[in-house]
């Protein structure tokens, strides 16, 4: 058996590439149109996967986009998706500067999370050991949910 994907419903397809490739850094990779199921399947891969040359093997994210406008709620139910970064602060200090909201900011040096356009959380995790506490993130509060 291997992890193939995780899917997440998208209402907006550029607000959601943005978001994710943007924003997040991650590649499309691959995307499915089905004119007959009236849906757009697009496959994104991490950074780390891209550059290792993985993206084909290595878990991906399918973002489903159903051409009926439907509204999608409950996006807390899912859970979460969870990315590993080299530099957690220099990672939400990025996502900052692009307009995203820091919901848990890593007071810890290890972890964070962020929403996406459609309410799904991502936690993101330092790569290794935390790092040294710092500021401002130690003090800073969550805002939202996460």
């Amino acid at each position: 058996m291997r992890y193939l994907h995780t899917m997440v419903r998208v209402r907006d397809i550029d607000e959601s590439l943005d978001f994710y490739c943007n924003k997040m850094g991650m590649t499309e990779v691959r995307r499915r149109e089905s004119e007959a199921g009236r849906f757009t399947l697009i496959f994104l891969a991490a950074s780390e996967d891209v550059g290792s040359g993985k993206e084909v093997s290595a878990p991906l994210l399918e973002l489903t986009y159903n051409w009926d406008p439907e509204d999608y709620s409950g996006g807390r139910n899912f859970g979460h998706l969870a990315y590993e970064v080299d530099n957690i602060y220099e990672f939400c200090a990025s996502l900052q500067v692009k307009g995203v909201t820091i919901n848990r900011p890593p007071r810890d040096g290890y972890m964070a999370f962020v929403r996406s356009p459609d309410n799904i959380s991502i936690e993101l995790l330092q790569k290794g050991e935390a790092l040294e506490v710092a500021e401002p993130w130690a003090s800073m509060p969550n805002v939202g949910e996460w």
